[in-house]
């Protein structure tokens, strides 16, 4: 992910396709691991839920980590910058009222990727859900909180 002063950046070249599948990451202010607090990443999950019960994108995988969050979604009636700046904006709102600041929570962009239609969706939620693992939070997917994905 590249560092904020950049992050302007990545809106170059972005497209929105409705019915493409994409891989989205942002990174909180400063890498602070916000989510190691379980109660605040709910927060994030609850934006990403309700993005999907409006009809914006339909979930494919997810994980939030301490610091960063991915998510596999196929995008239906917003753009991408409308969906993230919603998700961004509603869970800082919600994470400051809960933690009782008036912090900074996300940086500035995101990252997006779009899948072609012949990766295999299954092998990119694996890979999503096992970064806990990768990242030494958790010994199985299991015991970590912060992830779901409609195959499972």
């Amino acid at each position: 992910m590249p560092n904020s002063k950049n992050a302007y950046r990545l809106h170059i070249g972005r497209y929105s396709e409705p019915g493409r599948l994409y891989l989205l990451t942002t990174i909180t202010q400063k890498r602070r691991p916000l989510f190691q607090d379980f109660k605040l990443g709910r927060l994030v999950v609850d934006q990403f839920r309700q993005a999907h019960d409006d009809g914006i994108v339909t979930s494919k995988a997810w994980v939030v980590m301490p610091d960063h969050f991915h998510w596999l979604v196929e995008l239906h009636n917003k753009t991408l910058g409308e969906l993230m700046c919603r998700v961004k904006s509603r869970s800082s709102l919600n994470i400051n009222n809960f933690a009782q600041t008036s912090d900074r929570v996300w940086q500035k962009g995101y990252h997006d990727r779009a899948l072609r239609r012949e990766e295999d969706l299954k092998a990119t939620a694996r890979y999503i859900v096992q970064n806990p693992i990768r990242a030494g939070l958790a010994t199985r997917i299991a015991d970590y909180p912060l992830w779901d994905a409609c195959w499972m």
